[in-house]
């Protein structure tokens, strides 16, 4: 339709201005040919014009163009010498009064009967007269209604093919996005992920075909992982919940029986309920902790204090690692991020090297320079198992009877890349691991506008080990 319109005003536009230009020529030419004709001979006008009548030179004379000759005097008065009479206007007795050179004009006959002349006056040189000559517009009102109907014609035909080639372009141009379409329409209907729309080419709809394809990509392996997960934490509670019951029912049966447990048996039932509850607990607090994708006053702040978050953090795992030494040297650094999250991130580094040290054993917390190493002097990380400590659940062989739900690393991976760092796990030299957290940062504390970020370089890891952040 648009397309329609557009030719259709541009050739209405185009039959306009040549109809008005053919008129134009078609009238000049008529006014050329009458002032080639105009010339009468003084003579031939019979004397002053008294009773309106004139005497024709030859009555018999052929008027093969349906031509009018007139006398005019000053006073508006005129006479026929060939054809019939038509009007004088103002101009002709201006011309009759030597007061203008002529005057052509459009004019119709006197009885109003006739078709429309075009008149040509002309001074009669020595007498106070004019001669108007005058043809008939039909010939030209004729060949410009021949020539609005062709315009009419030919402009209608191409308005007709223009909109029909828009129909056709429309359809080949809108194809993909009818593609595009049924595929939204599929997905939202299926809740199908797998299907892909065939991008050719750069134009504006490939990109968005191919823009549409990552997105769904994006969503099925968002739901991938949400399954993964879904299925790794019910997997995870099964092994607590299902020891947790076991140990319930044999308290209740010995309740419900009356040959109550010995002692020693009852403790330790009640102490594996009371360690299966925490871990349950833990579980819990992870994976709500790994299902929030922002912080809830919805971003970073600026200007956390990591060497007082971790210190904090070394308190509260002094408090639960009994037999293992902590200790803990910082210099001032400040970063960007979530205090709460940062500090559970610590916390998670040092629980886990507590957990691998043995007993009577110590970890060393060193934050220099914007980079935060904690060591511990366990059996180790072997190197084919170091790709896989990040990742949700995973646990390696030699832990999966220590206390733990596998989530703790993934929660620092995640912290450490919205404050824009990293973390990295590497074995130490002389036995352990050592652990490095790398945030971007500065030693004085920044405001929210400030934007630079420096990764400054680090004093060495303890125990002599040379890290580089992965």
């Amino acid at each position: 339709m648009l397309a329609a319109v557009t030719v259709a005003l541009a050739v209405a536009a185009c039959a306009t201005a040549c109809w008005f230009l053919v008129r134009a020529q078609l009238v000049g030419s008529l006014d050329e040919s009458l002032r080639s004709n105009s010339r009468v001979d003084p003579s031939f006008v019979v004397g002053q014009l008294s009773s309106g009548q004139c005497s024709p030179a030859d009555e018999r004379a052929p008027n093969p163009f349906d031509a009018t000759v007139q006398v005019v005097d000053r006073h508006g008065k005129s006479c026929v010498i060939v054809g019939s009479r038509v009007e004088v206007s103002r101009g002709d007795e201006r011309v009759a009064e030597h007061r203008q050179d002529e005057s052509v004009h459009t004019a119709r006959s006197e009885d109003g009967s006739g078709p429309d002349y075009r008149v040509l006056t002309t001074p009669v040189e020595g007498t106070d007269v004019a001669v108007s000559v005058a043809r008939p517009l039909t010939e030209t009102d004729r060949s410009l209604r021949n020539l609005a109907l062709i315009l009419a014609l030919v402009g209608g035909t191409g308005v007709l093919a223009a909109a029909g080639a828009g129909v056709v372009l429309a359809r080949a141009g809108l194809r993909p996005v009818d593609r595009l379409t049924g595929a939204v329409e599929h997905i939202a209907r299926t809740e199908d992920l797998g299907v892909s729309i065939p991008a050719e080419g750069d134009d504006e709809i490939a990109r968005l075909s191919r823009s549409f394809n990552s997105m769904t990509e994006a969503l099925a392996s968002s739901r991938e992982l949400q399954q993964q997960l879904i299925a790794d934490a019910g997997h995870e509670l099964r092994t607590p919940l299902t020891s947790l019951r076991t140990n319930i029912e044999l308290l209740v049966r010995s309740e419900e029986t009356g040959r109550s447990l010995p002692g020693e048996d009852r403790r330790a039932l009640l102490e594996s309920v009371r360690a299966q509850m925490s871990e349950l607990a833990a579980l819990v607090g992870d994976l709500q902790e790994l299902s929030r994708e922002m912080p809830p006053f919805g971003g970073p702040v600026a200007g956390i204090a990591l060497h007082d978050i971790t210190e904090r953090a070394a308190e509260r795992v002094r408090l639960r690692s009994a037999g293992i030494t902590v200790t803990v040297r910082t210099e001032p650094w400040y970063v960007r991020g979530e205090p709460a999250a940062l500090e559970r991130s610590v916390v998670n580094l040092l629980d886990n090297a507590v957990k691998f040290s043995p007993e009577g054993g110590s970890v060393e917390a060193v934050l220099s320079g914007g980079r935060l190493w904690v060591r511990d002097h366990g059996p180790g990380v072997a190197d084919d198992e170091l790709p896989y400590v990040f990742d949700r659940f995973w646990r390696s062989p030699s832990a999966r009877s220590l206390p733990g739900s596998g989530l703790g690393l993934s929660i620092v991976a995640r912290t450490a890349r919205q404050s824009g760092g990293e973390v990295a796990l590497e074995p130490a030299e002389g036995g352990g691991t050592v652990a490095v957290l790398d945030l971007p940062g500065s030693p004085e504390p920044e405001s929210e506008d400030e934007a630079d970020q420096e990764d400054g370089g680090g004093t060495g890891p303890p125990g002599g080990s040379s890290l580089t952040s992965t």
